[in-house]
């Protein structure tokens, strides 16, 4: 057995519809098809993958989980940094770059309107 790859984030808030036009205006994921849960939410798709499921909870009730969570944060890898720069200046939303030393990545970090740390990776060459 080997762990792969992340499969998805899942996130619980009280505010699923901001965090729905955070993550397709800002990140860029698209909605799309979710099983029939009894509760509200939405999963945002990077490509064909879901990778962030929302749980609107009005009450903020931990869904799987006795404890707090204690993410830091959790990033994605893309492409295109020009245009990805370009829409959160046009969109003014919040962000510090960073360089990652010793590496050939370049990170934005970014909150959700909930205060999660995002990081968006992004290989530069040459």
């Amino acid at each position: 057995m080997g762990i792969q790859r992340l499969e998805h984030v899942n996130v619980v808030t009280a505010r699923l519809n901001e965090m729905i036009t955070f993550y397709e205006g800002i990140l860029g994921l698209k909605s799309g098809e979710r099983p029939d849960f009894p509760f509200p939410g939405a999963w945002l798709y990077a490509g064909d993958r879901p990778v962030v499921h929302l749980v609107g909870n009005e009450a903020q009730d931990r869904v799987g989980s006795e404890v707090a969570l204690r993410l830091e944060h959790f990033a994605f890898s893309a492409t295109d940094m020009a245009a990805f720069e370009e829409n959160l200046t046009f969109n003014e939303y919040p962000f510090r770059k960073s360089n990652v030393p010793g590496t050939d990545l370049i990170q934005f970090h970014v909150s959700d309107p909930d205060g999660n740390h995002v990081h968006i990776d992004f290989e530069v060459t040459g």
